[in-house]
Parts: structure tokens; C-alpha cells; sequence
């Protein structure tokens, strides 16, 4: 999906116009992967614009650059701060947030010497519903991909990485080149993993089932809203190691993700999931989620971080 740029990114400690947030070819990251990423929305409220559990969003990026040995040269409160600044300097009501961090150019090696930099950016901007509208209304069709997820002890998948996600255009390509919207993986043991950029989620007979953790998939927050909001609803969430076979028996399935938000699937593999239309668990989750920007949802869990204020005003604190 394209977008059009913004007229301000931040880049390394200052705003300056988006043409200008360049780095060199010959950037450590650009031959080996190493940069860590996040994804982050901030939705127009009836109370102005709000960033969606950005804090949680901004440590996780601070998590996985430990994971991969990156050291920060910002403070988790200065990127909050970042965020917050891109939206207000491009006048964004609602926005698609992203913070990198990534190692510039020094050494070739693989191995990154002292003298190579950590540059730092994050851009805000206009990102409409990942799948489509489509999708979000009558369902998404997916296939199980070809390709599998890495093995546990081959990639640390709790990290956001850069390199990770060459794993996910290969499910993602398969999938379009097949005609469908989007690609479901397999860990290495033949269980159900993750989409591309997703979390999924089986209901059958009205409880919600999961991929826990060890298989091969990135923590969500969004994954985490979604088992908060539906215990909250009273439905119950079982995270479990889930068979591929279950796909094609369950009575709902629904995707999650910053990106895709709460993204329903018609079908998988050709084969009709439920009434194949959206199903009560799921539209119940999607109802809820999205409540929470228009205010039929209460906010007890502190989950949205308004950004009202003049940037100038706010305390940056790590």
C-alpha cells in the first residue's frame, strides 16, 4: 500500500524535511539486516489525536535493539517525544508511526566495529487499512504458505528486526502470486506460527485459541490487546500449539496486527471458515478494539497517550 510522504521526519535528534533523512549505501544495515523497527498507530479520538499504547510499542523497539546489541543513543522518552513531534509538525490527526533504529556506515564487516554509528529516525505517516477495506468488511483470504517460520535458536522472533522480515515478503509474494491477500506460516514443526506481519487467532465454539509464544512468532501488542479486550468480554483465550488441520474446522479466524488492526479471514486455502462471513467472537473484538478511538470503549487500561501539547511543553523522560 503507497502513502504519501510527509513534509517532516525525525531523523538522528532533529526534524528535518523528509527528503533530507538520508543514509549512506555502504550502511551496516543495508548489507546485513541489522535494524530493529516498530509500528505504532495514533487514532483521531473524540479527544484529538492519541497514540495507541506507544509507550509499550517504543520499549519493545528498545527490547529488541538489546537482543541484537544496538545501543541506543536515545532515551525511551525521547522517541516517545519523536512520535509525538512528527504528528504535530505534519498535522496528522491520525497516523501510522515508525520508529528504526539501525547501524550506519563503518566497518564492512559482519561483525559491527566501535566506529559504526546507530542512527536513529521515525516517521508519521497516512496508512489506511493494511489489507483493505474489503477485508475488513467481508473477510480476508489467506493460504498456509510454503515457507515455514525459523526454528527456535536460529532467530530471536521477539525481536522486530529488519532481516526477519525477508522471511515474511516471501509468505507474503506466495500468497499474492497465488491470488490471495495474505500468507499464514507454519513453524518448523508443521504447527500454526503467524502471518507475514500478523497474529492469528481460531475460535471454535465461541473460545478463542493462539499461538503461544514458543512458536516462532513476535509478542503483539496488538496480540495482547485482543486477549485483554475479550476477557473483558467475557470470552475465554486459550494460547496453545495449534495444528494446521484446525485452520480448516474453525468456526472463525481473525488476523491482528498495528498494521492490519482486526483483520477477519473468509478463507484459508480455498476452503470457507465458518458461514464465511464475519462471525460474532470476531466482530465482538473488532467492535471493541476500534471502540476504544471512538469512545464506546473505556479506556481503563491507560492504553491511549493524547497528543495535544506543543512538543515544547512536554517533559522528556527515559
Amino acid at each position: 500500500m503507497g502513502y504519501t510522504p510527509p513534509e517532516w521526519i525525525w531523523f538522528n535528534g532533529e526534524t528535518v524535511p523528509w527528503h533530507q533523512a538520508t543514509t549512506h549505501v555502504m550502511a551496516h544495515a543495508i548489507h546485513y539486516g541489522s535494524s530493529v523497527f516498530e509500528g505504532a498507530r495514533v487514532y483521531d479520538t473524540p479527544n484529538g489525536p492519541a497514540g495507541f499504547r506507544l509507550r509499550e510499542h517504543i520499549e519493545r523497539l528498545f527490547a529488541s535493539a538489546r537482543i541484537y546489541n544496538i545501543d541506543m543513543p536515545y532515551s525511551v522518552g525521547e522517541i516517545i517525544e519523536a512520535c509525538h513531534t512528527v504528528v504535530q509538525m505534519n498535522g496528522l490527526r491520525s497516523a501510522y508511526l515508525r520508529p528504526v533504529a539501525y547501524r550506519g556506515a563503518g566497518t564492512l564487516g559482519l561483525l559491527p566495529a566501535g566506529d559504526t554509528p546507530v542512527e536513529v529516525a521515525v516517521a508519521g505517516i497516512e496508512w489506511g487499512t493494511y489489507l483493505g477495506e474489503d477485508a475488513q468488511e467481508q473477510g480476508a483470504d489467506v493460504c498456509v504458505s510454503s515457507w515455514q517460520r525459523p526454528a527456535p535458536n536460529t532467530l530471536p522472533l521477539l525481536a522486530k528486526a529488519g532481516g526477519h522480515y525477508l522471511s515474511s515478503q516471501l509468505i507474503a509474494a506466495e500468497a499474492v502470486r497465488h491470488g490471495y491477500v495474505e500468507g499464514i506460516a507454519l513453524d518448523v514443526n508443521g504447527h500454526v506460527s503467524e502471518g507475514p506481519g500478523e497474529n492469528i487467532f481460531v475460535v471454535r465454539d465461541s473460545t478463542i485459541y493462539t499461538t503461544p509464544i514458543s512458536g516462532s512468532i513476535l509478542e503483539g501488542i496488538t496480540r495482547d490487546t485482543v486477549i485483554t479486550l475479550a476477557e473483558a468480554n467475557g470470552i475465554e483465550v486459550r494460547q496453545q500449539t495449534l495444528p494446521r488441520e484446525v485452520l480448516y474446522v474453525a468456526d472463525e479466524i481473525f488476523l491482528s496486527g498495528t498494521a492490519a488492526e482486526i483483520t477477519p479471514v473468509r478463507s484459508v486455502d480455498g476452503v470457507r471458515i465458518g458461514t464465511g462471513t464475519v462471525g460474532p467472537v470476531t466482530r465482538t473484538i473488532h467492535r471493541a478494539f476500534h471502540g476504544l478511538f471512538d469512545g464506546s470503549t473505556p479506556d481503563q487500561w491507560g492504553w491511549l497517550e493524547p497528543i495535544a501539547q506543543s512538543p515544547a511543553r512536554r517533559a522528556v523522560s527515559g
